[in-house]
């Protein structure tokens, strides 16, 4: 490893470590705060897999979250530990990253709105189906039982006397928010270790020399490279014209941008806190048969 390697890669260690543990911090404490306010009875109404409007909800609740992937995992034990149906919660996992505002804004200015509308609909269809079809395969089974302990508990008022202040109820959030981070930092930062020795070494021309339009397995290769490469999915859709230029196909570029915001050696490792293997399984292989089968109908079909 030469040192610009060396340089660029410890810069993006502590950029990405500092980022996500400013991320999982503020939304792990915005989540207690939520939770606070919010009866779990009423997260459990809205994104009940029981009500078919609540993987519709979880959708869009994806959709209007500015989440990567990583900072997804707070959000989602939150949802966890509100008891919220199983399917909603995976339907937010993969359509969280894949459809925030910010992805949608750049589509739309890079490629246009019939390619955003596209990759909008597409990953909100398939984020639907495969929280649909995880939950009736029984797949719940494979959350660890932590993912279900109930954070420090936050008073309310009425079960912690009349002594309570305000202010201790943001402390007593803020002590189970650092207790959530503690558990996961190891698992931080050691996908932050990974992805960036990654990002260090695999320049995007390597990528283009691989995934163009002449090579059928183009798509495949686009998707499956995005996951290590851990190349947010913003500076994917900049970084696109140059791709296209030296010629990678629009579908190939959207497997490209589902296989590295849909999921990341990151998010994986955050993930084994909480989901079994197979589980963590069944995560990659809906990200990836979601960016296959974007990426090829898009080529195909136009």
């Amino acid at each position: 490893m030469n040192t610009d390697t060396l340089q660029s890669t410890l810069g993006m260690f502590f950029f990405l470590a500092a980022e996500i543990t400013v991320l999982f911090l503020v939304i792990s404490y915005l989540v207690g705060v939520l939770q606070l306010y919010v009866p779990p009875e009423k997260i459990r109404s809205i994104l009940s897999s029981k009500n078919g409007k609540g993987y519709v909800m979880a959708a869009f609740l994806g959709a209007i979250t500015p989440f990567c992937s990583c900072s997804t995992i707070p959000f989602l034990k939150g949802l966890i530990r509100a008891q919220a149906g199983f399917g909603t919660m995976m339907v937010f996992l993969f359509a969280s990253p894949l459809l925030n505002p910010m992805i949608i804004g750049l589509f739309a200015l890079t490629f246009g709105t019939q390619v955003t509308a596209y990759y909008f609909g597409s990953a909100l269809f398939i984020s639907i189906a495969a929280g649909y079809l995880l939950e009736k395969a029984g797949f719940e089974k494979y959350l660890r039982p932590i993912a279900h302990e109930e954070p420090a508990k936050s008073c309310c008022g009425t079960t912690c006397g009349a002594k309570t202040t305000l202010e201790s109820k943001w402390v007593k959030i803020w002590r189970g928010v650092w207790q959530d981070y503690k558990s996961a930092m190891p698992y931080i930062l050691i996908g932050v270790a990974v992805g960036s020795v990654i990002y260090g070494a695999m320049p995007a021309e390597w990528i283009a020399s691989f995934a163009g339009q002449e090579n059928p397995f183009a798509v495949p290769m686009a998707a499956v490279v995005g996951i290590p490469l851990y190349i947010r999915a913003e500076a994917v859709i900049l970084l696109s014209a140059p791709l296209l230029a030296k010629g990678m196909a629009v579908g190939t570029v959207m497997a490209l941008v589902i296989g590295s915001a849909g999921a990341s050696i990151t998010e994986v490792i955050m993930l084994k806190s909480m989901f079994r293997n197979p589980l963590i399984l069944s995560f990659l292989v809906v990200v990836l048969g979601m960016a296959i089968a974007t990426g090829y109908s898009y080529n195909l079909f136009f």
